[in-house]
């Protein structure tokens, strides 16, 4: 998905002021609504005094049919509340989560059970697979779950099996499987269902960094040849510049900003934001599309590159070229770099500016 500007008709999944908070009488804070920043201020101050804690407070996002939403933030910072929230695996104090404008807050417990069996897709980082059934049972179980019959539910699940990369390995038990082909298994059982949105909460975090970047390739292999709707949860900010199409980053309950990942990083909002950024090599980070500028005439498409491309994968190409490199949409030429380009990005971005602004 490239990072162009999404309209409201495209928007699959909504919370609007979701809160969380946890104590005796969470309720007693919103019985006149929440939704200017005095509010919130006042809701701090009495849960303090009550002893109630906020894990998500007054949260508010849109993702768009076939983002990758990434939500981050340090331990304890409510991504992890707020995506449950969003399934309703955890129950929210009030606010809206609207699914295809649905609000899941208002459905019965039947409906939302269905919702949860037939369009979401979930993957948690212990895996979670049944140590007794095979890769192929667990794999089919949750169409097992909906009812779908042996033959089908088998046959969809040795489809998914390949797509993920473990045919062969269909009556192997997790116990016989390294931790990547376990969560490639738990991969497998969310799509089996063909998800509408698909919600991944720090999926790859317990695997050892070579494996968990095998695994990060390997789903954005799969979102190419999907395109899910995600939302994925991490702490891991390389991660996340690698997958997001966007970012939200928390901070104790609060969502202090969303962006793009060149965004967040070249336009912090907040000292919170610049100190969680501040490590991020700015070569991962800036695209082509960020500062090309308009193609010579004449440039040939043949070896263009496309305009999501990072400056770290495009310095080896300037390296074997003898002048500019062409960007192409994949139908036609829109730009070109040279060596002196990316010169001029590095040091925008060293004082904060963004090319082509």
């Amino acid at each position: 998905m490239t990072q162009t500007e999404q309209s409201s008709q495209d928007v699959k999944l909504s919370c609007r002021h979701l809160w969380k908070v946890y104590g005796e009488n969470p309720k007693q804070f919103f019985s006149n609504g929440a939704t200017t920043k005095e509010d919130r201020e006042k809701i701090y101050a009495r849960m303090l005094e009550t002893s109630h804690i906020g894990a998500a407070c007054d949260v508010s996002f849109d993702v768009h049919v076939s983002e990758i939403f990434v939500i981050m933030g340090l331990s304890g910072s409510g991504k992890s509340t707020v995506v449950r929230c969003l399934s309703r695996l955890v129950e929210p104090t009030v606010g809206e989560v609207l699914f295809d404008n649905i609000d899941l807050l208002k459905v019965s417990e039947n409906e939302l059970i269905d919702m949860r069996r037939h369009k979401m897709g979930m993957v948690f980082q212990n895996f979670g697979l049944l140590p007794h059934q095979t890769v192929l049972e667990n794999v089919a179980f949750p169409l097992r779950v909906q009812g779908t019959s042996k033959a089908k539910r088998n046959q969809r699940a040795r489809e998914m099996i390949e797509l993920v990369g473990l045919q062969g390995r269909e009556h192997a038990f997790p116990r016989e499987l390294s931790g990547g082909q376990q969560q490639r298994v738990g991969i497998a059982r969310s799509l089996a269902v063909e998800p509408e949105v698909w919600f991944l909460d720090e999926p790859f975090s317990a695997l050892d960094p070579l494996i968990r970047r095998q695994m990060q390739d390997e789903f954005l292999r799969l979102q190419k040849m999907l395109h899910k709707t995600i939302v994925f949860i991490t702490h891991d900010f390389l991660e996340a510049l690698r997958v997001a199409d966007r970012i939200a980053i928390m901070k104790e309950g609060e969502v202090v900003q969303i962006g793009t990942p060149a965004d967040v990083v070249m336009r912090p909002a907040d000292a919170y934001v610049t100190e969680f950024t501040k490590d991020v090599p700015r070569v991962k980070v800036i695209k082509v599309e960020d500062f090309m500028r308009p193609p010579a005439e004449g440039l040939s498409e043949s070896a263009a590159i496309s305009g999501d491309t990072t400056l770290e994968e495009l310095l080896p190409r300037l390296a074997k070229s003898a002048g500019p490199v062409a960007v192409s949409n994949g139908a036609q030429v829109i730009g070109q770099v040279t060596a002196q380009d990316v010169v001029t990005a590095l040091a925008s971005a060293e004082t904060g500016d963004t090319a082509g602004s």
